[in-house]
């Protein structure tokens, strides 16, 4: 007996070995691909950073979290793009790793086997995404360390261990706001368990109060921080939370179906990873879960309600934004692929195919960049305005392109890298149109959108700034047009698509 189960734990330990440096060995052909549009931002974001009472980042404008972006000023100095891309690949294996672990502390050791392989499944399927680093997976490890600090805290009773996850919960938030799901689950978590009795009110209590001590310790250095650098904490506010409201009304009223192709896309992954089914796995057994473990249930399911209507309220759709999705799967086969009985089977096949459609996944992801497919036209572009571009010129990317930018090697003199904060911040392109016409006016334009493309207003006043200051000067890959502005001479653009 004692050699058969000393052979299953050395497959066990050997199998989440393999998981972690599957997980890792996936990521690393993003090496090769060049600077995502989000990446590219946060390195612009990070590089210029420079906070003012009533911009919390300076030249530039994103609604992100100061640690996020104190995140990707530490990769920018430490090398940009290719830093950026192996601390992806550490993370995402350490996610597969505290994934295992929380499976071993909720159901034992089979299921810590199967919850390994599904997460490094998950983080290795192209579908979902294996190049750009972003928030999402940056605060995977975050949010798995909380929730198995949790579980460890109220099974020990120890307070320590409560204020640890509670500051992890936190710094997740602080990487991408609305990644609330470790704070979520230590408190249906405590609250169930002091509903069924399993710890008195004043254990739980304790618990409570340390977790919410350490959640504060992220929050309030970032609030001292903003203080520090002469930030108002109404525009550190404005810029992470308060920008998401008007972000949301500016999508809805949107004329663009580009949103609902994307969420239908979205669906479509979701199904394909086995992503939707291994989370609608708990729900199909509540009531068999709930009397195995009621707590662990209740703080499941309410992690997985909340991220997934944190994502439909976001109402962008994008196919990484399944990422944050990753810790209520890990929980959701937890709870079942451990079981003898036919909800465990399922959810093992589940993961069987889940592994099925990441290895078929990246083969022909592979097939495809290895061949030359996959276009990069945003980067030939940029190269080619690096090149026709002298020091000291600027460029502005209507409809913003951050990789286009970066790649370039020029300053934007317009705050916005991105569509969003653009259409929501300038909406009748007021303050495009002034820089253009004024005395800033970047060297280089480049239409990556058309100018209507989500509205008219302001468009006309724009085209006549740009007719009357800038000369068409090449094109884009797309045979969007790129302008230069009027009296200043330099080679045409044309790159090499």
């Amino acid at each position: 007996m004692r050699g058969g189960e000393t052979v299953r734990g050395f497959a066990q330990r050997h199998t989440v070995a393999i998981a972690v440096a599957v997980t890792v060995l996936a990521r690393l052909p993003a090496l090769t691909r060049p600077v995502r549009a989000d990446e590219a931002g946060f390195l612009l974001v990070a590089h210029a950073w420079d906070p003012r009472p009533d911009s919390l980042f300076g030249p530039y404008w994103v609604d992100r979290p100061p640690p996020l972006i104190a995140v990707f000023s530490a990769v920018d100095a430490l090398g940009g793009v290719t830093t950026l891309r192996l601390l992806g690949a550490v993370v995402a294996g350490l996610a597969v790793l505290l994934a295992a672990a929380v499976a071993g502390t909720v159901s034992g050791p089979r299921a810590t086997v199967w919850t390994a392989v599904l997460v490094s499944a998950l983080l290795s399927n192209p579908m979902i995404d294996v190049v750009a680093v972003k928030g999402e997976l940056l605060a995977l490890p975050l949010v798995l360390g909380s929730i198995l600090l949790t579980l460890l805290a109220v099974r020990r009773r120890a307070w320590p261990l409560a204020f640890a996850a509670g500051a992890a919960a936190a710094l997740a938030v602080g990487l991408k706001q609305n990644l609330a799901t470790g704070l979520v689950f230590a408190g249906v978590l405590l609250l169930v368990t002091w509903r069924t009795g399993r710890l008195p009110g004043r254990s739980v209590a304790a618990l409570a109060v340390a977790g919410a001590a350490g959640a504060a310790v992220p929050v309030l250095a970032t609030v001292a921080w903003a203080e520090a650098a002469g930030v108002r904490l109404s525009t550190l506010w404005d810029t992470v939370y308060g920008f998401r409201a008007d972000a949301a009304r500016v999508i809805a009223a949107g004329t663009s179906d580009a949103p609902e192709r994307r969420a239908w896309i979205l669906l479509a992954i979701a199904l394909a990873t086995g992503l939707l089914l291994v989370l609608a796995g708990p729900f199909a057994r509540l009531r068999e879960l709930w009397h195995d473990d009621p707590p662990v249930l209740a703080a499941t399911v309410a992690v997985v309600a909340v991220d997934v209507a944190s994502l439909l309220a976001g109402g962008s759709f994008w196919q990484d934004y399944l990422l944050a999705l990753v810790p209520g799967a890990a929980l959701s086969a937890a709870l079942l692929a451990g079981r003898e009985d036919r909800s465990g089977r399922t959810m093992r096949g589940l993961v069987v195919a889940a592994t099925i459609s990441a290895v078929a996944a990246m083969a022909c992801w592979l097939v495809w960049n290895a061949t030359g497919h996959q276009e990069f036209n945003e980067v030939r572009t940029g190269e080619a305005v690096a090149r026709s571009a002298e020091p000291g010129d600027t460029l502005v990317v209507f409809g913003g392109r951050a990789d286009l930018q970066r790649v370039s090697g020029l300053g934007s003199p317009y705050p916005y890298l991105w569509s969003l904060p653009m259409r929501t911040r300038d909406p009748e392109y007021a303050d495009l149109t002034a820089l253009l016409s004024g005395p800033r006016a970047p060297t280089w334009l480049v239409e990556w959108v058309d100018l209507d493309a989500w509205a008219d207003a302001g468009v006309p006043e724009l085209r006549a700034a740009i007719d009357e200051r800038y000369v068409r000067a090449g094109t884009t890959c797309d045979d969007h047009p790129v302008y230069l502005l009027r009296g200043v001479d330099r080679p045409p653009v044309a790159p090499d698509c």
